[in-house]
Formats: C-alpha cells, sequence, structure tokens
C-alpha cells in the first residue's frame, strides 16, 4: 500500500478545493488514489489540517465505538463521514463495530473479545438432550418469527405448484412470485424461500422494469414481415427498416425474427432437366453474364406451368436483366404459340426506336418454332438460348419462377385456375412496382429504373 506525505496529502486537497479539477482529474493530476484522497477531504473538512496527520496505531475503548455508533445513528453518516470526524485512523473499522453492535451487541465491542471464536464455533447439535433448547424455553419473539418464516415458505410453494410443474424455475419466474408475495411478507423470508441471493433479486426486479427495449422495432418488423405476407427475409426487412429511417444491423434484425418465429419461405429444390440430344438452336450469347448497363438491352423468358385442381395454367414473361423488371408476360390455360405471340407483341411495344436486345431463353420447343425466330428477326432482336439441359444458363428467369411459386403459389390455396390468373397479375404487379431488392440498393425494379432515368447523365 502506497503511503503518502502530509505535504502530498494536503497539497492535493487544496488542489481540490481550488476547483482546479474534479476528484478523479485531481487525483490522477497528483498521482493519488481516488479513494484516498475522497477520505482526505473528509477528514480535512472536519479536522482541518490535523486531519491529514498520519495516525498510529490505537486502542478505542468502549464509551468511544458507543459513542461513535451514537453519532452515526442520530446524524444518519455514513462510515467514512463519521471516521472523519472523530478521526478514526481505518473507516472499516467503524463498519465492523457496527456489524459487531448489531449482532451480538455492545459486549462485543469490548477490546479483546473474540469476535472470530465466536463466529466461527460450531452450534450445538440437535440430537444432544443436554445442550438442546427447548421450544418452552425460546422466547415468543423467536417462535413468532420461525412461524412467520413457515407462513412465507408455504405461500411461495404454493405459487410455484401453481406456476408449473417443472422442478426448478428461473431465477426471472422466482422474483415475480416474490414480487407478488413481497406485501404480506418480508423480503429476507421470501429470498430465503426462493433460495434466491439478494443481488439477483435486485438483478432481476430492474430487468424486469426495464421491459423490452427493442419493443418498438419488433413491432416494425413483425408489420413489415406481414404485410409482404411472409416473404422478406431478414435483409429486405432490413433495407426497409433503413428506408424508413431506422439504422440497424441485419445480423439484429436476424436475431429478432428468429425470436418471433418469422421465418421467410424456403425455396423448393431445383429441378434437374433432361440432358438429350439438341435440334437447331441459336448460340448462348449471354454466356451466364445476367447484368445489363441500360434498359431493353438484355432479356430473358421462358414458360412455366401450374397446376389447379386437375388443371394447369402456364405463364410466359419476359424480364429486362438491368433491374429485373417484367416488361411483359401472358397467361394462357394452353401453351400454344399464341401465347408466345402475345408476350412477344407487348414485349416490343416497349421498344424505343433503335433498341435492339438480346432475348434469351431455353431450348424449349417454342423458342425453336420458324415463326418465333422469324418474328424476332423482323424486330432486330438478337435471339440467344442456353445449352440443352442446362438451367443455370438462364438462371435470372427460373430465380423469378422460384421466388414467385415460393412466395404465391405455395404459401396460398387456389381453387380455381381463374382465382390463380388474377393472384399472379396481382403479384407480378407487386413484384415490379414494390418488392424490393437487395442488389438494386433496396428499391423496387420499377423504382430502380425511375431514378436512374431521373439522374443527370
Amino acid at each position: 500500500m502506497t503511503r503518502y506525505t502530509e505535504k502530498q496529502k494536503f497539497a492535493a486537497v487544496t488542489a481540490y478545493r481550488k476547483g482546479a479539477g474534479g476528484l478523479r482529474a485531481t487525483a490522477s493530476a497528483h498521482d493519488v488514489g481516488v479513494d484516498s484522497l475522497r477520505a482526505w477531504i473528509a477528514a480535512y473538512e472536519a479536522n482541518g489540517k490535523a486531519g491529514l496527520v498520519a495516525k498510529r496505531r490505537v486502542i478505542y475503548d468502549l464509551n468511544f465505538k458507543l459513542e461513535v455508533l451514537r453519532r452515526m445513528q442520530d446524524k444518519g453518516l455514513s462510515c467514512r463521514q463519521v471516521a472523519a470526524l472523530f478521526n478514526i485512523r481505518r473507516l472499516d473499522l467503524v463498519a465492523e463495530w457496527s456489524r459487531l453492535y448489531a449482532a451480538h451487541g455492545a459486549a462485543a465491542l469490548q477490546p479483546g473479545w473474540k469476535w472470530e471464536q465466536t463466529r466461527m464455533s460450531k452450534p450445538p447439535s440437535r440430537h444432544d438432550d443436554r445442550e438442546a433448547v427447548t421450544n418452552d424455553q425460546r422466547s415468543r419473539e423467536e417462535l413468532l418469527r420461525d412461524l412467520q418464516q413457515l407462513r412465507a415458505e408455504n405461500a411461495y410453494l404454493k405459487k410455484v405448484q401453481a406456476l408449473s410443474n417443472q422442478v426448478a424455475l428461473g431465477a426471472r419466474e422466482r422474483t415475480l412470485i416474490v414480487l407478488e408475495l413481497r406485501p404480506h411478507f418480508p423480503l429476507a423470508d421470501l429470498l430465503r424461500a426462493a433460495e434466491l441471493a439478494r443481488s439477483s433479486f435486485y438483478y432481476q426486479l430492474k430487468a424486469i422494469r426495464t421491459g423490452d427495449k427493442r419493443c418498438d422495432l419488433k413491432a416494425k418488423i413483425r408489420e413489415i414481415f406481414n404485410r409482404h405476407k411472409g416473404r422478406y427475409g431478414y435483409r429486405r426487412v432490413t433495407a426497409e427498416l433503413r428506408q424508413q429511417g431506422l439504422v440497424v444491423n441485419h445480423k439484429t434484425v436476424q436475431k429478432l425474427m428468429v425470436e418471433m418465429q418469422l421465418k421467410s419461405l424456403v425455396r423448393p429444390k431445383r429441378y434437374k432437366a433432361y440432358d438429350g440430344a439438341a435440334s437447331e438452336t441459336a448460340p448462348d450469347r449471354l454466356e451466364r453474364d445476367f447484368t445489363a448497363d441500360e434498359p431493353n438491352q438484355k432479356w430473358v423468358t421462358d414458360v412455366t406451368e401450374f397446376k389447379v385442381n386437375n388443371q394447369k395454367l402456364y405463364l410466359s414473361p419476359v424480364m429486362d436483366l438491368y433491374n429485373r423488371e417484367i416488361v411483359s408476360y401472358e397467361i394462357a390455360e394452353r401453351p400454344l404459340p399464341v401465347m408466345i405471340k402475345n408476350m412477344l407483341t407487348k414485349a416490343f411495344n416497349r421498344l424505343d426506336s433503335g433498341q435492339r436486345p438480346i432475348l434469351h431463353s431455353d431450348q424449349g420447343w417454342q423458342y425453336r418454332m420458324p415463326a418465333y425466330r422469324q418474328r424476332l428477326h423482323q424486330s432486330g432482336v438478337v435471339q440467344s438460348m442456353s445449352r440443352k439441359g442446362n438451367c443455370y444458363d438462364n438462371a435470372a428467369m427460373e430465380s423469378f419462377f422460384g421466388t414467385l411459386k415460393c412466395e404465391l403459389f405455395h404459401l396460398n390455396k387456389f381453387d380455381t385456375t381463374e382465382t390463380l390468373k388474377a393472384a399472379l397479375h396481382d403479384y407480378i404487379r407487386y413484384y415490379n412496382v414494390d418488392r424490393i431488392k437487395i442488389g438494386l440498393g433496396g428499391l423496387s425494379p420499377v423504382a430502380y429504373r425511375t431514378q436512374a432515368a431521373a439522374a443527370p447523365a
């Protein structure tokens, strides 16, 4: 332990009293301990410069100790304050006197009293008839105290049995029981019955009173998840929260969604097509480069099938790889060439003069027909095809079909093809206008295209 001279003590106390800095700043500037400086200040205020004089070991008598404890009780002083007031060498001596007096009375303050022997002495055996104390010899207060403890334990056990059949409750559940019974029984009895430490009780009490700090954030996450009908995972939920002005980490959103059991839909396994012989086809001009620098530069298309009550419905869309927007689509109950023809007509109507996109598809029979190839040639559109049986060459379109069926078809029950057709119209509008994409900076395809068009060149 560092020993400080009276000069050091006086200099530190004087600097603090002049307002040169706070307690910690002054202690750091004079290279002394914060607790030591606090004790010197209290001693100086009580006894002046004499309170800073190094104190020698002193044996205090009973009357002095009783006077110290009486003054501390009457004035409501702390151990540090009363030690400074009576110029006592160690403030922990006051705390020890207080403990001894509360446990054993004034006799324990006599010099030479063997407190350690008394504290460590073995209690009398319950089976020793010569030393046992009968209930008749016990005071009325002791008997009432034991009765009160038994009543508290009985009330606690009844609450535990009513709350749960499990063997052991957690600290939070036991704290809630203690809080419920606290108006009727002393806290010490309830903590003893609950086998709960006082520090644990107050820790749990603070946590209960604080409440859920993320209640508002959870409500916003649930609202976004429900509004999009469970189609959003934690990444899209995070992106939408940030659009609302909330600064939140995606890991926090993921953790809260797990706690609330909000899980986005899982995509089905990919289908592996038959790798057979190929007929007359067009070359693969995309080569799995599904990015575009401007609108109407690269398109992809395909046909997917839905089954509703032994009836089939077919969807044929065209997607722009610039922003993953569905630029046109056609829905039919039979996959006839007229479905592809109508889809192309709607798509070509969106082209400006001079725009000649690449239209990529698989090697389906619809795209190998002479009428289809001729239509593309007349419009100046370059045809591109995937390799036979390789769905990865048209991964962008396959990904859209997977998202569509996962978020719409597999999530809902459709009784007729008409209800499914109406739902497909609504979903494609939702996909283009409302549904945000992480790859587009948290914007929907239409919003991304509009923003890019409005940006200065």
